[in-house]
């Protein structure tokens, strides 16, 4: 794989603009609405290979892709090399088509997470981890790629150094997030550590932190070299954050859509969601509403009376009332 660009598809100018997968957050309706708008590539939710090795039904069901973002990556999680690699080669075999590649996480923060040795917990066991990666290749017939963050902690900065392990272990790509697993998402993200792994390897690099609009994206490219950009928190409640990148990158002017269009944008998500979930799925569109008005006027009001819809009938009627007051 010579780039990046090579590895998932479709571009401007050789440099992929991703979506980071987010549990909660990243799931089917959520990714067609962002390949839409113009996300290169996207990843299922972080998917246990342990849950899928004993047939749990909700680690089943994050596997389900939409038709705009195939083909598409998905990310598993694990500590046990031979169950990861099961896994890798189950989806090999029985997704041909929608994947384009397996993602392997190696940065996620959360405590349920890293007690058990998972997530960014490996990034203090680069020996386990290279048997993880090194046991996924082998099984894989898709390309294999490792998202992990600058370190543990400030006392155990060790990006660059696990870069070169995966790349030695055989990933065909890297992502770096710029913090480490202390500082879970506050702070500032250290670009300095991605422009670092970036000199470290030979194989492609996306960058991920702090990346909420165009600007960002092209500051992110400048810094470190790398070779995507990964939108993540900047793309909750703003998938047009994607349109709005590659303006930036082919440097023609970008008009930020309405706050009307943004709330028309809300409604059919949560249609959306509801038909992929079930009327359930009202309570989760919560979040989502809420990240869509932000900064809009009057914004707080509505926030409060989210938490009165129990029904897509109401939740709509709720976004349609507001949207009147905000004009064309």
């Amino acid at each position: 794989m010579k780039t990046l660009r090579e590895l998932i598809g479709r571009s401007v100018n050789g440099v992929p603009v991703l979506l980071a997968p987010m549990a909660g957050v990243t799931d089917l309706p959520f990714r067609a609405i962002c390949a839409n708008m113009g996300a290169d590539f996207t990843y299922t939710e972080m998917v246990s290979a342990k849950g899928l090795f004993y047939g749990g039904k909700h680690s089943r069901a994050l596997l389900a892709t939409a038709i705009e973002e195939r083909p598409c990556g998905v990310q598993l999680f694990g500590s046990e090399p031979e169950v990861m690699a099961d896994m890798a080669g189950m989806l090999c075999e029985q997704y041909a088509g929608e994947l384009a590649l397996i993602d392997i996480n190696m940065g996620c923060p959360a405590r349920k997470i890293t007690s058990n040795r998972e997530g960014s917990a490996l990034m203090l066991d680069l020996p386990l981890a290279s048997r993880i990666i090194s046991a996924v290749v082998k099984a894989s017939a898709l390309p294999v790629t490792v998202k992990f963050r600058k370190g543990f902690d400030e006392a155990r900065v060790n990006a660059p150094e696990f870069a070169r392990m995966a790349e030695d272990a055989g990933a065909a790509a890297v992502t770096v997030h710029g913090r480490t697993r202390e500082q879970m998402y506050s702070g500032k993200a250290d670009w300095d550590i991605i422009a670092g792994v970036k000199q470290a390897v030979k194989i492609p690099v996306v960058g991920n932190g702090d990346v909420f609009s165009g600007v960002d994206a092209l500051a992110l490219l400048k810094h470190t070299g790398c070779d995507g950009v990964m939108v993540a928190r900047g793309a909750q409640g703003n998938p047009f954050v994607f349109s709005e990148i590659k303006a930036a990158l082919r440097g023609v002017p970008y008009e930020r859509p309405s706050d009307a269009k943004r709330i028309e944008t809300a409604i059919s998500h949560v249609r959306s969601h509801v038909v992929h979930k079930g009327e359930r799925a009202v309570i989760e569109m919560r979040k989502h509403v809420a990240w869509y008005v932000r900064g809009m006027r009057d914004s707080s009001t509505l926030r409060t009376k989210l938490n009165e819809c129990a029904t897509q009938e109401a939740l709509i009627a709720l976004l349609a009332e507001y949207q009147k007051t905000l004009g064309a």
